[in-house]
C-alpha cells in the first residue's frame, strides 16, 4: 500500500494533470474556430472551450482527492487497480488512465456504498485528512477482512467549524444520501429531512449528478435551485462551483416571478385568498371571460372589394378553438389564422393567388373584429380589474369560488386609477404568474430543485409545477419547519399540487450537523407540532446546550456572545423579530462588531443558515410573533452546530420547560 510520503507525491501529479488541462483548454481554443466547418459551429465550439476553460481557471483551492479505492481479486471490473477519488475528473499523462476519478462516475459510488458486510469488491478504502492544500494523514477500512471503524477523519470534517458559505459534502455522503444523490432524472423525489440531515447538500449534489450523467440533455433544458431567500442563497452558492457545475440556475421563487416591482403589502387574511389554489379558477374565468361570442360578420378590405366571414361559421372557430384549451395568447392567433383561412379558401374559389404578404395584410385586416371577440390580454390588466372588483352588472369570476368575506379580502380598498398605476404585492407577483401562463407557456426545466418547500403555498406550487411539466424535481423540506400561514402538513398533497403525485417520499432521519444535545431538545417540541414527522437522531456526540435566564436580555445576549469568542467559528443570535434592533444596538453599544463570524437576525430569517454557536434570544417572544410560532421556534433551536445558548427572562414555552 502507498504510504504518506507516497500520497503526497500523487498529490503533485494531480496538480501537474490540472495544469495541463488548463493548459490544453486554453489552446482549444485558440485553434477552435480553424477545425469548425461554418461559422456557425465555430461559434458553438468557440462557446464550449472557452466555458471549459474559465471553469477551469477558476478552480476552487482544495484538495485534488479525498478518498482512494483498491480493489480486490474479487471485483470482477477493477480487480487489481486502485483509484482516487475526487471532486473533478483529473486526466493522466499522455493520454494514460486518469489520475483523479470524478466522485459522481459510476466506480466511485463503491467509495460511498461498500462496508465490511458487502465489500463490492473493495479490498480497501482510504479517507484523507488535508489542512487546507496540504495532505496530513489517511485512514484505511480493509473491508475485504471485515475490517470498518468509525472514522476519526470522517467525524472531523463533518464536526469542522462552519465559517462561511456552505461546503459541499463529497468526502462525506453516507449511502442513504448517496441513493438519493443518484437517483434518476426521470425521478421526482420529495426529502424529508430533519434540521442538519444533509436534505440541502443532497439536493444540490444531485443538481451536480445529474449535470455529470445527463449533460446534453439537461444544458439544453436547464436545472434550477429554487431557495427560500437571498441570504440562504448566498450561502449555498459556492457548492456547485467547487463540484464544477456553474451553469446552473439559483434564485428564490419571487425573484424567479418578478415582473414587475414589489412595492406594496398584503395583510394575512388578503394574503391567505391569494396564496389558496382556488385562485386558478378565478383567474382563468377573469380571463377567459373576455371572450365574446361573435355577434356580427368580419369584413375585411382588399382594395376594392371586402370579404366577409359570418357569424355562424365565426362562432363555429371561436368554440373549437376554447375547446382546444390552448394558451390565451395562442387560441386567440388561431382564431385569426383560421378566419384568415376561411377568407383565402373564398379567394381561390374566385381564382385569387393568396400568397405570403397578402396572408398577412389579410390578418391585419381581421385584427378589429379580433380585438372584439377574442381581445389581447396582459397579466397586469387581467389582475387589476379582478382586484379592483366587479363592475356593475358585470359577472363577478369570484362568484362561487369565494365567500363574501374572500372577495373583500381580496378587492382593493381604493382601486388605483389604472394598472399601470397599480402596486404590486408579492402574493400578486404568483397571480400574475398564474395569467402569464394562461396566456403564454413559460419555460420549462429539465430538473428544478426547491428546497424549503414546505412553505410553499397552493400558487405557489403550480408556479413551480409549471416550469417542471416535462422535467422532473428533487423536493426538500421538513414539515415542522413549515412557517408560512399555508405551510404543507403532508407531503403526498404537496406533490399532487407540484404535479408529481407520484414522486417518492424518503425521510433522513440521521443529523449530521446538529449536535446530540440540540436536537434532544428540539424533539421536545415536535409532538406539539400539527405534522407528523419521524424525531431526530444525531450522529455527533459532541457539542454543548446552555439554558440561562437572565435578569436583562439585552445583557445575558452581550455576555453570551463575549463567550462565544473563545471559541472558533461563526455566531449567529437569533431574536424575535421585534427585538432584532434593540439587541444589535446593545452588542454595537458594547463595542461588538455585527460582521464577519457574528451575525444578529430575526427568527423569520434564519431558516436554512447555519452558525457555531447559535444564541436564541427569548423563546416565548419568538413563538408568540406568529401564528406558527412554535415551528419557528424549533427552526432556530436547530441551527447551532455546535453550541447552543438558549437566552431567556421570561418564562420557557410549556414544551420546553422541562430545560430551564
Amino acid at each position: 500500500m502507498a504510504t504518506l510520503d507516497d500520497e503526497r507525491e500523487y498529490v503533485e501529479r494531480c496538480k501537474a494533470g490540472l495544469r495541463r488541462m488548463l493548459d490544453g483548454a486554453r489552446n482549444n481554443v485558440i485553434v477552435g474556430e480553424t477545425v469548425a466547418g461554418d461559422r456557425y459551429s465555430a461559434e458553438r465550439l468557440g462557446r464550449h472551450l472557452k466555458s471549459l476553460a474559465k471553469e477551469l481557471s477558476e478552480e476552487p483551492e482544495g484538495p485534488p482527492f479525498f478518498g482512494r479505492l483498491d480493489f480486490g481479486p474479487g471485483s470482477a471490473e477493477h480487480a487489481g487497480r486502485a483509484y482516487h477519488i475526487g471532486r473533478r475528473h483529473i486526466t493522466g499523462e499522455h493520454g494514460g488512465p486518469p489520475v483523479v476519478i470524478d466522485w459522481r462516475a459510476p466506480v466511485s459510488r463503491a467509495f460511498y456504498r461498500a462496508s465490511a458486510r458487502d465489500p463490492q469488491g473493495v479490498d480497501v478504502r482510504r479517507r484523507f485528512g488535508w489542512s487546507g492544500t496540504t495532505l496530513t494523514g489517511f485512514e484505511d477500512e480493509r473491508l475485504s477482512r471485515g475490517e470498518e471503524g468509525e472514522s476519526k477523519i470522517l467525524a472531523a470534517e463533518i464536526e469542522r467549524p462552519r465559517v462561511g458559505p456552505m461546503r459541499d459534502i463529497v468526502a462525506t455522503i453516507q449511502p442513504e444520501q448517496d441513493d438519493l444523490v443518484r437517483a434518476g432524472l426521470d425521478t421526482t423525489i420529495c426529502v424529508q429531512g430533519a434540521p442538519g440531515t444533509g436534505k440541502t447538500a443532497v439536493g444540490l449534489h444531485r443538481a451536480a449528478y445529474l449535470l455529470y450523467a445527463h449533460r446534453q440533455r439537461l444544458e439544453r433544458a436547464g436545472v434550477l435551485v429554487l431557495g427560500p431567500n437571498r441570504a440562504f442563497l448566498g450561502y449555498i452558492s459556492a457548492v456547485l462551483p467547487a463540484l464544477g457545475e456553474v451553469d446552473v440556475e439559483q434564485t428564490t421563487l419571487e425573484r424567479l416571478l418578478a415582473t414587475v416591482p414589489v412595492t406594496a403589502t398584503d395583510d394575512e387574511a388578503t394574503a391567505v385568498v391569494k396564496h389558496d389554489a382556488r385562485m386558478a379558477r378565478v383567474l382563468h374565468k377573469a380571463l377567459y371571460g373576455r371572450i365574446a361570442k361573435p355577434a356580427e360578420p368580419v369584413a375585411v378590405p382588399d382594395g376594392s372589394y371586402r370579404w366577409r366571414v359570418y357569424e355562424d361559421e365565426l362562432r363555429r372557430v371561436v368554440d373549437d378553438t376554447r375547446r382546444e384549451s390552448l394558451p390565451y395568447g395562442v387560441g386567440r392567433e388561431r382564431v385569426r389564422a383560421r378566419v384568415v383561412e376561411a377568407i383565402r379558401r373564398q379567394a381561390e374559389a374566385r381564382g385569387q393567388t393568396a400568397n405570403a404578404a397578402w396572408l398577412r395584410k389579410i390578418g391585419r385586416g381581421v385584427t378589429p373584429w379580433l380585438d372584439q371577440v377574442w381581445p389581447s390580454a396582459k397579466p397586469e390588466e387581467v389582475l387589476y380589474e379582478l382586484l379592483r372588483g366587479p363592475s356593475p352588472g358585470a359577472p363577478d369570476p369570484a362568484a362561487g369560488l369565494l365567500t363574501d368575506a374572500e372577495r373583500a379580502a381580496l378587492t382593493w380598498r381604493r382601486p388605483p386609477r389604472s394598472a399601470k398605476s397599480a402596486k404590486w404585492s408579492a402574493a400578486d407577483l404568483v397571480l400574475l404568474d398564474e395569467l402569464a401562463a394562461m396566456i403564454e407557456r413559460p419555460r420549462g426545466y429539465g430538473h428544478v430543485i426547491v428546497d424549503e418547500a414546505q412553505d410553499l403555498s397552493p400558487m405557489e406550487c403550480r408556479a413551480v409545477a409549471r416550469r417542471s411539466e416535462h422535467g422532473s424535481l428533487t423536493v426538500l423540506g421538513d414539515l415542522a419547519q413549515g412557517t408560512t400561514p399555508w405551510a404543507a402538513t403532508s407531503w403526498p398533497e404537496r406533490l399532487e399540487l407540484l404535479g408529481k403525485p407520484d414522486g417518492r417520499v424518503i425521510a433522513l432521519t440521521t443529523g449530521f450537523r446538529v449536535p446530540a444535545a440540540v436536537v434532544e431538545l428540539a424533539n421536545t417540541l415536535l409532538a406539539a407540532l400539527p405534522v407528523d414527522v419521524p424525531a431526530t437522531r444525531s450522529y455527533r456526540s459532541d457539542g454543548r446546550l446552555r439554558v440561562l435566564r437572565v435578569p436583562g436580555l439585552e445583557k445575558g445576549v452581550v455576555e453570551a456572545v463575549r463567550e462565544a469568542f473563545a471559541f472558533e467559528g461563526s455566531i449567529g443570535v437569533i431574536t424575535a423579530d421585534a427585538d432584532t434592533e434593540a439587541i444589535t444596538a446593545a452588542l454595537w453599544n458594547e463595542g461588538l462588531d455585527v460582521n464577519g463570524c457574528l451575525s444578529v437576525l430575526p427568527a423569520s430569517l434564519c431558516k436554512g443558515l447555519e452558525y457555531d454557536h447559535v444564541i436564541v434570544a427569548e423563546p416565548a417572544a419568538i413563538v408568540e410573533a406568529e401564528r406558527r410560532g412554535l415551528n419557528r421556534l424549533y427552526v432556530a433551536l436547530t441551527r447551532a452546530v455546535s453550541r447552543l445558548d438558549v437566552i431567556h427572562t421570561r418564562p420557557l414555552p410549556p414544551q420546553l420547560a422541562h430545560a430551564s
